[in-house]
């Protein structure tokens, strides 16, 4: 029976099927996703490509442990001639050609109409950092990306709204969540199964048909990547996935995100490694940044500052962004500007005036650098970005075949972290419990994507906050205004923070989770050091 033909079918108990349990509750929702036929798919995925999966993990910490003995970080040998051939990736489809306005959310649905009529030329539909992956979460929002695809995605509200698709919208992309991540409510033979391969699987499985059907295909955006062979292993399970389904090769198309100081090193690897399937490098600047702090963790010659000096304008973020669009242009790839997070507000005319400002002073940096396209958060942000790009561009699509000179970067200028002026203050630290703390209550609630401070935050964001807080307190960073963060500077900051939190929280309902922020948070900044928030988070998640 065709994935097509299965979106239709009659329920089925899905929790039935051999080898694969099915552990978080059942619903008509959860049946109708996960049909027999569907999870057959999700287990040949799972046994084909996990152990792959595990010793790539591995190969991560691998290489952690070596720059812990002096390793230095920098282009590899063993791939020279990859990057001194002459190769160039796919041509890009008709409607992944002009991407100069990109918007990105979580698949829920009114903010999933809205981005599709938000008049970006693609959506970013996200089940990694902008969602909580409680199961229901990543049930419906598989459900609503099956009623997009088929043009019935549609809200009606008790208040009488109604929200529907438009006759034209953004193309739709699918970010999948990253290789380090399990989705622990479907076990396959007796293991969790990969969070990469589940929300990958279902989306291809109940739409890539359909998809082509429209003159359209499954495109994706693969995150947190950290190197080449990791890579490979998608562009494996998208060979395997294609020819299980009858799809063509090529049909799928991906766009990588460079969020790691390790991907950096191997941008052309990537995409020779998904030549056939790619479709570009974003550059992924918050992601970035804590993979920094999270590679140089315990040096203190290479403390970061506040985040707030972070931007895209000091040296080591410009060598990034000019290398990637240097690359992507060389083989002939899309390059995807960074995230204007700005959130406008309802009441502050003067905060939207300077905060607009900011956007288009980035937006058109990233469009005289030779970026396609640019990322943003919220619809309102749309034609602004669409007018910075509109004069650079014109009718043209896109610039890729604008090729400047190359830029030389030498590896040492990707992690020569200095910043004139750079100091931690107490307001940063300040700031980064603030929000961490915010986005983790919120988070724990089910909710992924935040607006905090007139800035939509996401978990690459509190990774940021959380991951300085434990730099500056293990290599006792100075302050600009005296001393040193120190444990019970945090404690102390922690404390109030909280407290004024809870005290503005009071009264707006049961079921808020600021304690197990707090706990959260402590063993974040306090304890041993973890690779990512989300995994000592989920198992807190459903936790009530």
């Amino acid at each position: 029976m065709s994935a097509e033909a299965l979106a239709q079918a009659p329920v089925t108990n899905a929790a039935e099927h051999a080898d694969v349990q099915i552990v978080g509750p059942q619903s008509e929702l959860s049946r109708s996703i996960l049909t027999p036929d569907a999870l057959d798919f999700l287990a040949k995925l799972q046994r084909k490509f996990n152990r792959t999966r595990q010793e790539l993990l591995q190969a991560r910490h691998d290489r952690w442990a070596a720059i812990q003995k002096g390793q230095k970080l920098g282009f590899l040998d063993e791939t020279a001639d990859v990057r001194a051939a002459d190769w160039r990736v796919a041509p890009a489809p008709r409607d992944l050609d002009d991407r100069r306005v990109e918007i990105t959310g979580p698949v829920e649905r009114k903010m999933m109409i809205n981005a599709l009529n938000s008049g970006a030329k693609v959506f970013m539909a996200d089940f990694e950092d902008a969602l909580s992956p409680t199961w229901e979460n990543a049930l419906e929002g598989q459900a609503n990306l099956r009623d997009a695809v088929r043009r019935g995605l549609e809200l009606r509200t008790p208040e009488g709204k109604h929200y529907a698709l438009h006759d034209i919208t953004a193309t739709l992309v699918v970010r999948p969540r990253g290789w380090h991540l399990e989705e622990r409510h479907v076990v396959v033979d007796g293991e969790p199964m990969s969070a990469s391969l589940f929300d990958f699987g279902l989306y291809f499985f109940h739409n890539a048909r359909a998809l082509r059907d429209r003159g359209t295909g499954p495109y994706f955006y693969l995150p947190k990547m950290e190197s080449h062979r990791e890579a490979r292993l998608w562009n494996e399970v998208f060979c395997f996935a294609q020819d299980a389904l009858g799809i063509p090769r090529g049909s799928i198309r991906a766009t990588v995100l460079i969020e790691t100081i390790y991907a950096a090193f191997e941008m052309e690897e990537i995409l020779y490694e998904l030549r056939d399937h790619a479709a570009g490098l974003n550059a992924g600047r918050w992601d970035y940044l804590f993979s920094i702090i999270k590679a140089f963790r315990t040096r203190p010659d290479l403390i970061l500052p506040d985040r707030a000096q972070l931007t895209m304008t000091v040296p080591f973020m410009r060598a990034y962004a000019r290398l990637l669009v240097h690359i992507c242009h060389k083989r002939g790839a899309h390059a995807i500007g960074g995230m204007a997070a700005f959130i406008p507000s309802r009441r502050d005319a003067e905060v939207n005036a300077k905060a607009l400002d900011k956007v288009r002073e980035d937006k058109q940096r990233e469009s005289g650098d030779g970026f396609d396209g640019t990322w943003v958060a919220h619809p309102d942000l749309v034609p602004v970005a669409r007018e910075v790009f509109d004069r650079v561009l014109g009718d043209r699509p896109n610039q890729k075949q604008t090729r400047r000179e190359d830029p030389q970067i030498p590896a040492d200028s990707l992690i020569d972290l200095h910043v004139d002026g750079g100091a931690v203050t107490r307001q940063g630290v300040e700031t980064n419990v603030d929000v961490a703390l915010q986005y983790i209550e919120a988070w724990l609630r089910g909710q992924g994507a935040v607006a905090i401070h007139n800035l939509m935050e996401d978990a690459a964001t509190a990774e940021i906050s959380r991951s300085q807080l434990w730099q500056w307190i293990r290599n006792a960073a100075p302050l600009a205004e005296g001393g040193t963060v120190t444990a019970d500077l945090y404690k102390e900051t922690r404390a109030r923070v909280l407290a004024a939190l809870e005290q503005d929280d009071a009264g707006k309902g049961e079921g808020r989770r600021w304690d197990d922020a707090s706990a959260l948070l402590d063993s974040l900044a306090l304890g041993e050091f973890k690779d990512f928030l989300t995994e000592p988070g989920y198992e807190m998640l459903d936790a009530r």
